[in-house]
């Protein structure tokens, strides 16, 4: 069994969100447990809580001994409030820890893998279990947490480390003290709801602040692209390529992750199974 907290960094879910990821564990994946933090329902503006109620509940979840893996309940703005302050109270249980997010969560994962905390892992969180799109992707971490590496990103080889990011979150992680060393690294990216020249301005800064040496980079889905007056002229894979060569980074295709229903499972580091406990 592998005893998963979940807790919420940045935005809140609903009692609904809680039950329908619930029921599809007691339906499917009764082999593991689910908990949520109360703070998960909690609401403080555009938060889950304030600043304080949402590092204390990751540092619950984290540093308890009663749980193995940490699934972040949703995105949304928030974790880079709290990250760097939260890794630095993380204990040894922390460290034996598996973290499951993406999109804002991002901040979380990369500060939790430059610290050497536990298992970051880009993937599908429990907000998606309430419809059925949303589940499959559910699926693949819960089957993932059980040893079955099916819905790992198909790009993996087992040999080159990777991270999966959403673009603005690592451009804004670049050259904080969150960000990793991604020297050696494939990069995957992926962008929702941003119009293809804010895309093109966010490949500009990430592209000069990449360090020398990374493995290459992957683009992942960019969804949800709002209508300009204009058309940019430029499709998402032209603007990653052209950044690509003028930064002498190797532009190595496309990978399955980002904002919609193929979104698939990435171990920062090397992939592996996951430990079942």
């Amino acid at each position: 069994m592998v005893r998963i907290a979940i807790c919420a960094p940045a935005t809140p879910i609903t009692r609904d969100h809680a039950a329908a990821l619930e029921a599809l564990v007691a339906e499917e994946f009764s082999q593991h447990s689910v908990w949520f933090h109360p703070q998960c329902f909690a609401s403080h503006g555009h938060f889950a809580g304030t600043d304080d109620q949402r590092m204390s509940a990751l540092l619950e979840c984290a540093n308890s001994s009663d749980f193995d893996a940490v699934w972040f309940a949703r995105g949304g703005y928030g974790s880079n409030r709290i990250a760097q302050a939260a890794i630095g109270f993380m204990d040894d249980h922390a460290r034996a820890k598996t973290y499951v997010g993406f999109s804002d969560m991002g901040y979380l994962l990369a500060g939790l893998y430059r610290a050497g905390i536990g298992q970051p892992v880009h993937g599908p969180m429990p907000i998606s279990a309430g419809s059925a799109r949303g589940r499959e992707g559910v699926r693949r971490v819960l089957q993932w947490l059980s040893g079955d590496s099916s819905g790992l990103e198909p790009s993996l080889d087992g040999k080159t480390p990777a991270v999966a990011f959403n673009l603005i979150t690592l451009a804004m992680i670049a050259g904080t003290p969150l960000m990793p060393d991604l020297r050696g690294h494939v990069v995957m990216v992926e962008e929702v709801s941003e119009h293809l020249y804010a895309v093109d301005r966010l490949f500009f800064h990430l592209t000069n602040l990449l360090p020398p040496g990374i493995a290459g980079l992957r683009l992942g889905q960019v969804t949800d692209v709002p209508e300009n007056d204009r058309e940019f002229g430029q499709s998402a894979e032209d603007i990653a390529q052209f950044w690509c060569a003028r930064m002498g980074i190797p532009y190595l295709g496309r990978a399955e992750v980002g904002h919609y229903p193929g979104n698939r499972v990435v171990p920062f580091g090397l992939a592996s199974p996951a430990r079942s406990a």
